[in-house]
């Protein structure tokens, strides 16, 4: 039973785009599975501090808190905005353009320069783990503005398997995220016609 718990919330693949696209990698981090399980790649500040670290947008050991991946969190939900409206056809939300363009303006430029008595004058960063965090909102706020922007924004769909609330890059008539998507959304289709036939 534990085995069959695990395989259901286990973190299913990256969807397709989603290694071009560290935003929609972002978007995804927080997925719906089958049987009403969620996962939350961002759920911790370890968690989301691992998520950067594998996408080598933090260095290891960057001591995240929770201010930090609820900043890392905030920006998902928008960019999920973003996607959605665009998928949907609809206008931008301005709370969303808000949100990525303040994340964009925000990337640090420069290591501040500092004098303390023992060391002088040196260059060194104010906060080290907010200009690492700030820096990757940066990034990956660009990296959806790129998306949204970009020749591959009209390949853009969301996954057409219900429950699964994850976005991809569609490749030719595909709108699923993974095989297991594509799988229950065939069933589903077959079920719905063997019904469909038994009440005609």
């Amino acid at each position: 039973m534990r085995a069959m718990e695990e395989i259901a919330t286990a973190e299913p693949p990256p969807a397709p785009g989603a290694e071009q696209y560290p935003a929609l990698d972002l978007a995804n981090s927080a997925v719906t599975l089958p049987g009403g399980h969620s996962v939350d790649l961002l759920a911790t500040p370890g968690a989301a501090e691992q998520w950067l670290v594998d996408r080598g947008l933090a260095p290891a050991d960057t001591g995240l808190i929770e201010m930090c991946a609820t900043r890392l969190r905030t920006l998902r939900e928008q960019v999920r905005a973003l996607l959605a409206a665009h998928v949907a056809g609809l206008p931008a939300p301005a709370t969303a353009l808000a949100a990525v363009n303040d994340a964009l303006t925000r990337a640090p430029a420069a290591s501040l320069l500092q004098w303390d008595p023992d060391r002088g004058l040196h260059r060194e960063a104010a906060h080290p783990v907010t200009q690492i965090v700030e820096h990757a909102l940066a990034v990956l706020a660009a990296n959806a503005a790129d998306l949204l922007t970009g020749p591959d924004a009209e390949r853009l769909t969301a996954c057409g398997s219900i429950p699964c609330s994850r976005y991809l890059l569609r490749h030719g008539r595909r709108h699923w995220c993974s095989t297991r998507c594509g799988d229950r959304a065939r069933a589903a289709r077959a079920y719905a016609r063997r019904t469909q036939t038994r009440t005609d």
